[in-house]
Formats: structure tokens, C-alpha cells, sequence
């Protein structure tokens, strides 16, 4: 069974920096943490409007020893602020300025020709592109069709115990699989939820970071992480 990576959201962390102006927690500092603690990535949001992450947090998150992967609308502005930095990945997802978080995932369907232009800009700039959708057949087949090597779906829904989303987060992978797409997932995932979504063989990522924030609160960030991955690594270890 191929291992399941762990990629680490730190977003939240910025978010508690801002919310007095300050220049700490550092989110950079954060992922060095979470680099000690056994994540495989670094993911960063950053928002059109900068209300977590930071123009600078990316900049330095650049120079980690571990992938980076870049949240980002498919704009104008965040493509070229991409290719001029060259992360590891970038994920588009859809972006609202009204929203608290991510709602969904991407109409790749019925986006192909805005979205197309910007993976290719991305791939040219030799950046690892992923989008994140939700577990359709529509959306997993067109993601393919623009030659977006990777797909995360979306599992917020999963997350809220809607009835049959874990189906169709198996049906999901085994199709994007099919298709030759790389399989990653996340959002709303903890302690409580993540063994059934780990245990999917086709996935080989998983992206946390809401719940591993609010966690180290009580327990500390590093501790939060070693939990996490131990659970992953239990639910593989499970279907092995």
C-alpha cells in the first residue's frame, strides 16, 4: 500500500496573528514545527483579500525543506505571483469574498476556458498544478482533460456526515485514478473522521489544517500533527 502524505494547512495561524496586527504566531515558524512533527508539505492559502496569509508568508514559506503547495484563486494577480515564486504546487479552488472557507469545490466542467490558460501558465512555470473538486464525474473527467495532473477532493461534505459521501469520495478516487490523475483530499477532516478517508487506496495525500490548528490549542501544535499521522498510518496500515 503506498503511503498516504500528510500536507499541513497553516493558514490559521495567520489568521490568529492578524486578528491583532502582530507579527506573531508566524506561520513560518508554525511549519517548521510541523516539519519536526512528520507533515510531508506545507500548504498556504493566499487569498485575494489577504485575510490569512500573507504576500511575505509565501516568500518565506518558499525557502522550506519540504514541498509547498500554494492555495490560490485561478486570477490574473495569484498566477503571476505564482510564477514568479515557482512553488512546489498550486491548487486552485473557488474563492468568494463573502465566504468563511472553501464552500466547494471548482466548476472545472463549466470553467474549461478560464481555467485552461492558467494551468498551462502554471505547468510552463514547472509548478505541479492541482484542483480541488468535488467527487463527480464531471468534474474529475474535464480536470483531466486541461492536463491537471492532480485532483483534491473536496470533503467537506464527508466531513458534515452527509449520507453517502464517503461512496462517493471511493468512487471519486478510483475515478480520478482511472483517469491517470494523482488523488489527494481534505477539508473539515479530524481525529474523529479521517480513518475511512484514509484507508481509500487511490489517495496518496491528505491536506489538514483547520482542525490540527485549533487542536494545538489544547495540545500543542506538534502533538496534533503526530496524532494525526498516526491515525493515517493506522487506516493504511488497516488495508495493507
Amino acid at each position: 500500500m503506498t503511503a498516504l502524505r500528510l500536507g499541513v494547512n497553516l493558514d490559521h495561524v495567520a489568521t490568529l496573528r492578524n486578528a491583532r496586527g502582530a507579527d506573531y504566531p508566524d506561520p513560518i515558524r508554525a511549519a517548521h514545527l510541523a516539519i519536526e512533527a512528520g507533515a510531508d508539505g506545507i500548504t498556504l492559502h493566499l487569498r485575494e483579500d489577504r485575510r490569512h496569509i500573507r504576500d511575505d508568508d509565501i516568500r518565506r514559506a518558499r525557502a522550506l525543506p519540504i514541498p509547498l503547495n500554494m492555495e490560490m484563486a485561478a486570477t490574473d494577480e495569484m498566477v503571476g505571483i505564482a510564477c514568479g515564486l515557482r512553488p512546489h504546487a498550486c491548487c486552485l479552488v473557488p474563492e468568494r469574498r463573502a465566504e468563511i472557507t472553501t464552500e466547494g469545490g471548482l466548476d472545472v466542467a463549466g470553467n474549461a476556458g478560464s481555467l485552461g490558460p492558467a494551468i498551462a501558465r502554471l505547468r510552463e512555470a514547472g509548478i505541479r498544478v492541482s484542483l480541488f473538486v468535488d467527487p463527480e464525474p464531471p468534474q474529475l473527467e474535464a480536470a483531466a482533460a486541461l492536463g491537471a495532473p492532480v485532483v483534491e477532493l473536496h470533503t467537506g461534505a464527508y466531513a458534515e456526515q452527509k449520507p453517502g459521501e464517503l461512496e462517493r469520495l471511493v468512487e471519486g478516487a478510483r475515478l480520478g485514478a482511472s483517469l491517470g490523475l494523482e488523488v489527494h483530499a481534505g477539508h473539515g477532516l479530524s481525529f474523529t473522521n479521517v480513518g475511512p478517508v484514509a484507508a481509500i487506496p487511490e489517495l496518496r495525500e491528505l491536506n489538514i489544517g483547520h482542525f490540527l490548528v485549533g487542536e494545538a490549542v489544547f495540545i500543542g501544535l506538534a502533538e496534533s500533527i503526530r496524532r494525526m499521522r498516526a491515525l493515517m498510518d493506522a487506516a493504511r496500515r488497516h488495508i495493507a
